[in-house]
């Protein structure tokens, strides 16, 4: 078999499998269910880079590896999956499909640039990057969960409304040039507790 498996993937693989339990959940109508999955999809990608240095000896190949096993993972779990749950809550006007076709170039775009810039900076240096280029793309994660939230405030219709609108900002977002502080152990902590916030008003809902 080709490939390079050892538990360092495991939790990439975990949000690949979550984005599609997700879809298939948003096709069934179940856009909460769908979410919660969005959310496990962020849960899973912000330990995953911490569980794959706790493997010592890796070769350059099985790093190499990861890195694009990562990114292909993330371009659906962030860049497809989150269109997909607003296609199937209603957006499915021409507007909305352009929107969406947006946010996905946008993300692949600036997944790719990540990559390119990312490799430039370690032959480089060996210090760790202390801030991204860019709203990262995992960050749908916690955005589109929130937005649903708005539902009991606002309504079903004006909330998809917004949910659309949102995908345009965080598209546009992912690709301008901007700093955006890396998160240490205790931000992704704090992430962590946010996202546990969502959760519990997904389930309330």
């Amino acid at each position: 078999m080709i490939g390079y498996y050892n538990y360092t993937v495991i939790l990439t693989y975990l949000s690949l499998i979550s984005a599609l339990f997700g879809t298939h959940l948003a096709f069934r109508g179940e856009p909460v269910g769908a979410l919660i999955c969005l959310l496990l999809c962020g849960a899973f990608d912000s330990f995953d880079g911490m569980v794959a240095r706790t493997k010592k000896g890796r070769t350059e190949e099985e790093k190499k590896f990861g890195i694009q096993i990562d990114s292909l993972v993330d371009m659906f779990s962030f860049g497809i999956f989150p269109a997909i749950i607003g296609y199937t809550m209603g957006l499915n006007g021409w507007l909305w499909f352009a929107i969406f076709a947006l946010y996905a170039i946008c993300a692949v775009s600036r997944l790719g640039y990540f990559n390119v810039a990312e490799e430039m900076r370690q032959k480089e240096t060996t210090e760790k990057r202390k801030y991204y280029q860019g709203l990262p793309v995992t960050s749908s994660s916690l955005i589109f969960p929130a937005v649903y939230l708005l539902k009991a405030a606002v309504g079903l219709g004006t909330m998809q409304g917004i949910y659309g609108i949102m995908m345009l900002v965080v598209a546009l977002a992912f690709v301008i040039d901007f700093k955006v502080i890396k998160p240490g152990l205790k931000g992704i902590l704090a992430m962590g507790v946010v996202g546990i916030f969502i959760f519990i008003g997904l389930i309330l809902l």
